[in-house]
């Protein structure tokens, strides 16, 4: 039995690795590359294994870096099932239908562009029509339920506590009468983060693979976090400006607007307009309101008192683009929550054409900035930035509220990594090279952990 990493390796984004155990092939996660075009190209990559020969298909949780490649295996003649999470199931639903959209969208503007220089025309990566049936192949758990995917494999999900639905993936695998449990982290949550609990700890494993997205940083805490917004909230209307919250619409969104609801009257939030400027936010944010089942304790009494944990006087739900373009007559006084959150696309960029270069604006990047992205260049300072050709000046205040993340930090992944009982090699995956050498380092030196940092086609035996 062995496991093989097809992406995510050395890299944030395309989590894919490929267990082969009794001649049959089970796939975790088969994720987009996102950041640069660079990166992004790597999607239209054939898949380095063959897809007629995959028995099952595991996915941890619904981002698209994780499940964004899944309607290219069924195009590839895939047909077998694909596991996971109820909660995901609702999420995918949403975001391959749009992310099929937007790849039918990429190629009709390429497509006018060749024509025009007669060059042959392209295909979309997949469309919408493609995500939807692909859709019909999941098949919904819930956590800690056990369940048989193949010969000599049993699948229990656990809570990752990263979004909702997210999960850590537990295989319990026996091939030749030798039985093994391999534990595959996904995204693992932010110790304390809102609505959501802790993520699950596991207490046993033949082999760990764990994410390292943080595994160079600490995050500030839960309380320093809260205490910048509410400053940064109070500045803001001093200064009569707008705040942009560029956000995923998946977890970041329903964090902060819960978070709006926690904080309203400290942070005098009613003498604001608050929009929420983001078709696939507004729903997934109903998905987060069905299942109120994984709320953790605090979440659940809000719940409880028959208050939505999501409303807010002063929100404004902003669903066509003719509303999004409204919000943009506003100079002060608008809180605008809107994708993508690395800003490599969506409505948060015509926010920023229309914001950006004011000097009583504020952008507040509440999430991970991966290298290439718009998002990494605010934060690392760009005085300019392009947005549809132009050169826009930046002079809005940026703001990096570290603390605001959906991922473990270093010192979380190496606690859920010591509540094992035993100390099984751990091999990592979905970080950074920098990032993940620094945590390897920690794990080797400090806690004797035997390590391996994944390589792409890597192979290793369990």
């Amino acid at each position: 039995m062995n496991i093989k990493f097809f992406g995510a390796t050395k890299e944030v984004t395309g989590s894919c690795h490929l267990i082969q155990v009794n001649n049959k092939n089970i796939l975790l996660d088969c994720g987009m590359f996102q950041g640069s075009h660079e990166h992004e190209k790597h999607n239209h990559d054939p898949f380095p294994f063959d897809v007629s020969e995959l028995d099952a298909v595991i996915v941890s949780h619904a981002h698209l870096d994780h499940t964004g490649r899944l309607p290219m295996l069924i195009k590839e003649g895939f047909h077998g099932s694909i596991y996971t999470h109820n909660a995901t199931v609702d999420l995918c639903e949403i975001m391959l239908v749009d992310s099929g959209y937007i790849h039918e969208k990429e190629a009709f503007w390429e497509n006018k562009k060749r024509e025009r220089k007669g060059l042959e025309l392209v295909e979309p990566l997949y469309t919408t029509d493609d995500a939807k049936i692909t859709l019909q192949y999941f098949k919904g758990l819930n956590y800690n339920e056990e369940l048989a995917v193949c010969e000599g494999v049993k699948l229990t999900l656990r809570d990752a506590g990263h979004i909702i639905g997210s999960a850590i993936v537990e295989l319990k695998i026996t091939e030749n009468n030798v039985s093994k449990t391999v534990v595959f982290s996904g995204d693992l949550g932010h110790k304390n983060a809102p609505i959501l609990r802790d993520p699950y700890q596991v207490k046993h494993a033949d082999l760990v693979v764990m994410e390292s997205t943080y595994g160079d940083r600490l995050h500030r805490s839960w309380q320093d976090t809260w205490q910048e917004m509410g400053e940064i909230i109070a500045h803001a209307k001093s200064n009569k400006g707008n705040i942009l919250i560029p956000a995923f619409t998946v977890g970041r969104t329903q964090e902060i607007l819960y978070e709006f609801g926690q904080h309203f009257q400290e942070w005098q939030l009613k003498d604001w307009q608050i929009f929420l400027d983001s078709p696939m936010g507004i729903k997934a944010t109903k998905v987060y309101a069905k299942h109120s089942d994984v709320y953790d304790k605090s979440a659940s009494e809000v719940q409880g008192n028959e208050q939505g944990i999501f409303e807010l006087p002063n929100l404004h739900m902003s669903e066509s683009t003719e509303y999004s373009m409204k919000i943009n007559q506003i100079n002060s006084g608008a809180i605008i929550i809107a994708g993508s959150g690395m800003c490599t696309g969506g409505r948060i960029k015509h926010h920023f054409k229309h914001n950006i270069w004011r000097k009583n604006a504020h952008i507040l990047i509440v999430g991970f900035q991966a290298k290439g992205t718009l998002g990494r260049a605010l934060v690392d300072g760009a005085k300019t930035i392009k947005l549809w050709g132009e050169t826009v000046q930046v002079n809005a205040k940026i703001h990096t509220v570290g603390g605001f993340s959906a991922h473990a930090d270093q010192q979380g992944l190496i606690d859920w990594y010591n509540g094992f009982d035993n100390k099984p090699p751990i091999v990592l995956v979905h970080g950074e090279e920098e990032a993940m050498e620094i945590l390897a380092q920690k794990l080797k030196h400090q806690h004797q952990a035997n390590v391996i940092q994944a390589s792409f086609k890597q192979s290793v035996t369990i």
